[in-house]
């Protein structure tokens, strides 16, 4: 007969409940506190109704009324380096951080609101009104609701989109040497998002101080935690990672403050990340003024007992029986509040022109001017200027014969040397002799503690990595061993790290570059050998640069690292074993962002590609004698194309050829030719033509591999294709 063995997990995982003895001891100034903290979110969030209901709220407007303990009583606790981010329902943990920001010794139930707290309802609820007064000036409403002043980060409307970000802040704070800590709030539908999860794996596996805060509140939208999940109590979620992790009523401020003043005891001791499930109610549907029971999934009695239990009455009525507050004082607060949502909602509206009676409008001068659609998609780059800038053609420094791939090592290591904020993270970089392909070689002897081997989590460590870049403290180089994982990690890569600056309103630095490689030709199939030019340069907030030869690499690897905005870094294996003219002992020099560079000159065709097609292409022009003028891009994105080196070539060739080597259907060519067309239609003789690869993505078989992508030629084929549109033979 077999024997079982009962195992036991690696954290502990208690459920933590207030005794007589709790409230008698509380300190009258945190209950006081807690009180004006919860009474100023729901005042605020019934003004949000009121203004929904009217129709003034364009989008979401998801309350969190029903659910103010959980954020109060996390959030008084914390000091003003601590961080918070959380999801589409936020504005509690939002104003509680901002509140405790602007009143760090605590708030009185009985003392006036400051000018500052009037100033903060004012501003939260222009910004959720989509009013340029708002804190992220309009542009982010309801769900992007960010004061990084007061160390909140910044709410989100994908569902756990935020934690990994979370992750990174809590990774500068600790590599600051700070006791600092980072909390995220989500609710019970992120618990089984992927990246919640592999975030919780990869802040156990680093002993980050991140705290998990889940607000369970039973419903995601409208499907049941029951429905979605065999394990109800999502706190055992943390068991699986090795995370201490406390269950608490989250109705009970006191509770929900006993249990996150534990969890800040763990993590400022180093001991690693927390996990806190506050079971609370949100008290109206998921979004809008009405209750959940008007739409057929909650019942008015099951709505009714959780009302029973609000947090603001249990709160009172603790702090009455202590003779800390009367019922008068408690109503005279929640009349405060109201006057301070009324003022605020005065100066953000006007009566209604028609003169019907109780109707009102925005003020039409408080919205966003049209004009600032596009500001703040990308940094303005004043951080560039003064900046060395070289030309191959008349450097200086020594030059000689060097492998691509060395160069990439040797690149990075200077920057590691010179800089101490610059971070390598991704699979595998600290082991191998350098990566797969020693691209990070001898990186992780010199510099141990910010060479980050990560586990299989791109979503994870992406994500962290953003929120590193945002925290701005360190300078985070992120590889992807190979661009197709993009696809995996696409909602950090695109709805967070590109979007985060214009989202939270034009001023929130992203310094993070994004290293990956082209394995075309390697035989590693369909799922390892994509192009990612085409899908980074259709999605906003990124830059793009794709050195040809070791020289470049050096140059546009510096300037990526001294630019304030993602930047897309695209390697190619082909060139990783190929050499060139490369810097030997000059390697501190930029090349500027925005330029391209004509390899040869020509006067029939211009050819634009880059990368390893370049060297391609110089070969396909040589082979067939087609007098073309070939452009290496180097900077792919569209803020950063050289269109001045780009339309004064199409201005004396009058015909365009795009090069370049992968699937039509991820092209970056598509979207670059029909621009051309739009801005040179009067100087083209014919359409522009294009050399891809084709529509199947590149097979094992090396037959298959070779059809599928482009080459020399194909590059002829195409060079021979438009001198016969063109009437020459």
């Amino acid at each position: 007969m077999s024997e079982c063995i009962a195992l036991q997990p690696g954290a502990d995982w208690v459920e933590l409940r207030t005794t007589e003895e709790d409230w008698a001891g509380a300190a009258p100034g945190l209950l006081g506190t807690m009180l004006t903290h919860m009474h100023l979110i729901r005042g605020f969030e019934e003004a949000v109704l009121e203004l929904a209901a009217e129709g003034l709220v364009h989008g979401p407007a998801h309350s969190s009324i029903g659910q103010e303990g959980g954020a109060a009583g996390s959030i008084v606790g914390l000091t003003g380096a601590d961080q918070v981010n959380g999801s589409h329902r936020g504005h509690h943990q939002f104003l509680s951080k901002a509140l405790g920001y602007l009143a760090p010794k605590g708030l009185d139930p009985d003392a006036p609101f400051t000018a500052g707290v009037q100033t903060l309802l004012q501003r939260t609820l222009a910004e959720i009104l989509g009013l340029a007064q708002g804190f992220c000036k309009g542009r982010g409403g309801s769900m992007h609701l960010q004061w990084a002043e007061a160390g909140a980060l910044g709410t989100n409307a994908i569902v756990g989109g935020g934690v990994p970000l979370a992750a990174g802040a809590a990774w500068a704070h600790k590599h600051a040497g700070t006791d600092a800590v980072a909390v995220t709030y989500f609710g019970d539908g992120a618990v089984n998002i992927g990246s919640v999860l592999e975030t919780m794996n990869l802040a156990a596996a680093w002993k980050l101080p991140l705290c998990f805060f889940i607000e369970n509140n039973g419903y995601a939208v409208s499907t049941t935690v029951a429905e979605s999940t065999a394990e109800p109590r999502l706190s055992a979620r943390g068991l699986g990672f090795g995370i201490r992790s406390w269950k608490v009523d989250g109705m009970d401020p006191l509770a929900v403050h006993l249990a996150m003043q534990q969890a800040l005891a763990h993590m400022r001791a180093g001991h690693g990340p927390a996990v806190i499930e506050a079971d609370v109610y949100r008290f109206f549907h998921q979004n809008g003024p009405f209750p959940g029971s008007a739409f057929g999934y909650r019942s008015k009695e099951e709505e009714q007992q959780w009302r029973a239990r609000d947090p603001l009455e249990l709160l009172a009525h603790r702090m009455q029986a202590r003779g800390l507050v009367t019922a008068e004082q408690v109503q005279a607060l929640r009349e405060r509040v109201r006057a301070a949502m009324q003022a605020a909602m005065a100066a953000l509206t006007q009566p209604d022109p028609s003169g019907k009676p109780g109707k009102r409008i925005i003020r039409p001068e408080l919205w966003p001017s049209p004009d600032f659609r596009d500001v703040g998609i990308r940094s303005e780059l004043n951080e560039l200027e003064g900046l060395r800038y070289e030309a191959q053609e008349t450097f200086t420094g020594m030059l000689d014969t060097r492998k691509f791939v060395d160069v990439v090592a040797d690149v990075m290591g200077r920057r590691m040397e010179t800089d101490p904020t610059v971070v390598v993270m991704g699979e595998d970089v600290h082991r191998l002799k350098g990566g797969t392909n020693g691209a990070t070689r001898g990186l992780r002897d010199r510099f141990p503690e910010r060479v980050l081997g990560t586990p299989i989590s791109e979503n994870a460590f992406v994500g962290l990595g953003g929120g590193v870049a945002l925290d701005g403290r360190f300078k985070p180089v992120v590889e992807f061993m190979y661009p197709d994982f993009m696809w995996v990690a696409a909602d950090q890569v695109f709805n967070q790290v590109g979007k985060a600056r214009h989202m939270f309103g034009g001023e929130s630095d992203v310094p993070l570059v994004l290293r990956t490689k082209v394995a075309m030709g390697t035989g590693y199939g369909s799922q390892h050998s994509m192009d990612p030019a085409g899908i980074f340069a259709t999605n906003p907030g990124w830059r793009i640069v794709a050195p040809s030869n070791p020289f470049d690499y050096v140059g546009l690897m510096n300037t990526a690292l001294a630019c304030k905005d993602p930047v897309l870094v695209i390697e190619h294996v082909d060139l990783y074993n190929s050499s060139a003219l490369g810097p030997v002992d000059d390697l501190d020099y930029h090349l500027p962002l925005g330029k391209a560079a004509v390899r040869r000159q020509g006067g029939e065709v211009t050819v634009i590609t880059y990368l390893s097609m370049v060297g391609h292409t110089l070969e396909a022009v040589e082979k067939t004698g087609v007098d073309a003028e070939v452009i290496d891009l180097r900077w792919l994105d569209r803020a950063s194309l050289d269109w001045e080196t780009i339309e004064a070539s199409i201005r004396k060739t009058n015909n365009v050829l795009i090069v370049e080597q992968g699937a039509r259907g991820t092209s970056y060519g598509g979207w670059l030719a029909d621009e051309l067309q739009r801005r040179c239609f009067d100087w083209l003789d014919q359409p522009v033509q294009r050399v891809t690869g084709a529509e199947a993505a590149p097979s094992i078989s090396k037959v298959l591999e070779r059809a599928a992508a482009a080459r020399t030629e194909e590059v002829i084929d195409g060079l021979r294709h438009v001198m016969r549109e063109k009437g020459q033979a």
